[in-house]
């Protein structure tokens, strides 16, 4: 197993199109360090609205690092399922249109081996793309910004998580992302091990991503009742939960707490059985599969 993945790594990033994803997350997210360092100030008394009429708001330090990094999240972990789907949804179907998959499965190893060879090269690539994010998006954001306290909007209003309790929140955050982007690599995977091109399972992934967003976000009862709590992407934003505190019955927020613990457990737990379902699905179709090319 471990020869392997060592194979399959080299293949995913002797490929241009990996380091692409690499490339295109740094220019997104140095455009918005560079817009909110030019008119952060600004931004901020947008996100605020009229707080500075009823209390004193220093914005200058509530565009820190923390704040930076929780703006890009919101709007990058969006789009990343995409890159993820560029390199997953190639994993099995670039090597049958190229001939080399019939090949491999000739070797003296088990196709369960190979699919979860594949699988796991994925999630190295997916877990080094998160690196990257966090390296980038954090550790350059304290570096430009500096650190404070982080404001989150929430549905009830604002609420402000201390300097001290935010680092270990992006460590949480980040964590269940690369759980959320490895459903998507599942998926992908799946996709190729049907398909004999690399286009179909990417072009696939990303539809059913959008598909499915669309309709976990759509506020109609039917679809909120019998459809939502089966979409993976009714879960992927659960990392969001980390950054939401609790409080006291006198309104307090308590350090180091989370407010809907729960939930983000049961977002995680639906995650893991789709990516077992998922992965599991495509060893099966696998081991069963007539390769001809």
């Amino acid at each position: 197993m471990w020869n392997l993945l060592q194979i399959e790594l080299f293949k995913i990033f002797k490929k241009p199109r990996t380091y692409l994803a690499f490339a295109v997350i740094a220019a997104f997210i140095f455009l918005i360090q560079l817009g909110l360092y030019v008119n952060g100030k600004d931004w901020m008394m947008f996100m605020l609205g009229s707080l500075d009429e009823t209390m004193v708001v220093d914005y200058n330090k509530l565009v820190n690092g923390y704040a930076v990094c929780f703006f890009v999240l919101n709007l990058l972990l969006v789009h990343v399922p995409i890159l993820v789907a560029l390199v997953a949804g190639d994993v099995v179907s670039g090597e049958a249109s190229m001939g080399t998959l019939r090949l491999l499965a000739a070797k003296p190893v088990s196709r369960t081996s190979i699919i979860l060879s594949k699988y796991f090269a994925t999630a190295v690539y997916v877990f080094a793309l998160l690196i990257w994010i966090a390296v980038i998006s954090l550790l350059v954001s304290l570096a430009v910004f500096g650190k404070n306290d982080l404001i989150v909007a929430k549905t009830s209003g604002l609420q402000l998580i201390e300097s001290s309790d935010v680092l270990w929140r992006y460590f949480c955050a980040f964590a269940f992302a690369f759980i959320a982007m490895m459903v998507v690599a599942a998926i992908s995977l799946l996709l190729s091990t049907l398909s004999d091109n690399s286009i179909g399972p990417i072009v696939a992934t990303v539809g059913i991503i959008i598909v499915c967003t669309l309709v976990s976000e759509m506020e109609i009862p039917i679809y909120q009742k019998y459809i939502r709590p089966y979409l993976f992407t009714t879960y992927m934003l659960g990392w969001k939960g980390f950054f939401y505190i609790g409080s006291t019955a006198d309104g307090e927020t308590i350090k180091g707490s989370i407010e809907y613990l729960p939930g983000i457990i049961k977002s995680l737990v639906a995650l893991l059985v789709y990516i077992v379902a998922l992965v599991s699905s495509s060893v099966f179709i696998f081991r069963k599969k007539d390769i001809l090319s």
